[in-house]
């Protein structure tokens, strides 16, 4: 049985809880800067937690960063900084949200239709930034940024009324999709709302992303390929067949990523489509250290700070403003580089210390053995 490692839990702890800790006291340093009590926010957002319906907000809004966050992470395990996942989903929610409009099928065959369409657009769009990587030497945060702005402009296109855009009142559309593509929701009752359905797709995301990094061979290619190139092609790894695969699975991921908002309850691609969600995923991924389960505590967190920061404009009798919240996101990502890279510095010294105290025991006991030899 392998034995329990307190040092390694202590260090994989440490990173996100100083970066939270960091974030809220430099949050209550700007608070007390502009006259403001610095714990009365925090109070008024806790309360939120109690109220059903922002429960089933928060829940819904995780679901998009936790799979927006795997797609992230799945880059940051290649050593690949794919900064394009908000690119690739919004593009891949704007192309799903077509074909449902105009295609309809029973609804067995409509709801993977539509996944797999979402799927395929995100990783095309991805793997054009790993081809220009692998092929050309490109670096990915460059061509995923640009093609982030290729996608904004293609999805202007495609809501053109004179392509595939239908307009209700201000706002083009990408018209209602057709019903048998629609997925129901989990109606708590009393108020509440509904529970995407898609919620439990995140779910099922997260066991997979961890079964395939840990449990099978071409996880540890994929991690020994982030870890060192020069290594996995020692042991008979094509690095840049990874580094394609590892975009291609990634943008598939991200394409994924606004489906339970899509098919749970928007039904069309509209203008006021969430944005920025790639990116948010970006401070998720690293707040969760690239781990399933802290990737969902990080998007429980960001998530409860979004949907609970609305309440701070209605506080009396001094109201607070709900930025504080995206200043408090903001800081947490910030801090998360610094405290990381502390611990890590931490750890190799312990590691180190531990190593030469080993060492050292081992040269002790071999010159006691040696005296006892000579002596005899």
């Amino acid at each position: 049985m392998k034995k329990f490692d307190k040092e390694r839990l202590l260090l994989a702890v440490a990173g996100p809880v100083i970066a939270l800790v960091s974030a809220i006291v430099l949050t209550s340093v700007v608070l007390v800067a502009s006259g403001k009590n610095p714990f009365e926010p925090y109070r008024l957002m806790l309360e939120q937690i109690g109220f059903s319906d922002v429960q089933v907000l928060i829940v819904n809004q995780a679901s998009l960063y936790y799979i927006a966050a795997l797609a992230v992470a799945l880059g940051f395990r290649m050593n690949l900084f794919n900064i394009g996942v908000d690119g690739q989903y919004r593009l891949a929610a704007v192309m799903t949200a077509v074909v449902g409009a105009h295609l309809a099928l029973p609804s067995f065959l409509q709801v993977p239709m539509l996944m797999l369409v979402a799927m395929f657009t995100g990783a095309f769009w991805a793997g054009i930034a790993g081809v220009l990587k692998v092929t050309r030497g490109v670096s990915e945060v460059v061509a995923t940024i640009m093609l982030n702005a290729i996608a904004t402009s293609l999805i202007v296109y495609v809501t053109q009324a004179d392509v595939w855009g239908v307009q209700v009142g201000n706002n083009m559309t990408t018209g209602i999709m057709k019903k048998s593509g629609w997925i129901p929701g989990i109606d708590l009752g009393a108020g509440a709302g509904e529970v995407y359905g898609l919620v439990f797709l995140a779910v099922l995301a997260g066991v997979l992303y961890w079964l395939v990094l840990n449990r099978t061979r071409f996880g540890f290619d994929l991690r020994a390929s982030g870890a060192s190139e020069t290594a996995a092609a020692a042991s008979g790894v094509d690095a840049k067949r990874m580094v394609l695969t590892a975009m291609l699975i990634s943008g598939a991921v991200a394409g994924l990523s606004g489906l339970p908002l899509l098919l749970g309850d928007a039904h069309t691609y509209s203008l006021s489509f969430p944005t920025g969600l790639g990116f948010t995923a970006i401070g998720i991924a690293l707040l969760g250290r690239n781990h399933p389960g802290g990737i969902a505590l990080a998007a429980l967190l960001w998530a409860f700070l979004d949907k609970a920061s609305p309440a701070l404009d209605y506080a009396t009798p001094v109201a607070y403003e709900k930025e504080i919240a995206t200043i408090m996101q903001g800081l947490i990502v910030f801090a998360v580089v610094i405290s990381y890279e502390a611990v890590r510095q931490w750890g190799l010294r312990r590691q180190q210390k531990k190593v030469g105290a080993e060492l050292a025991a081992a040269a002790n006991g071999n010159n006691n053995a040696h005296k006892k030899e000579v002596a005899a």
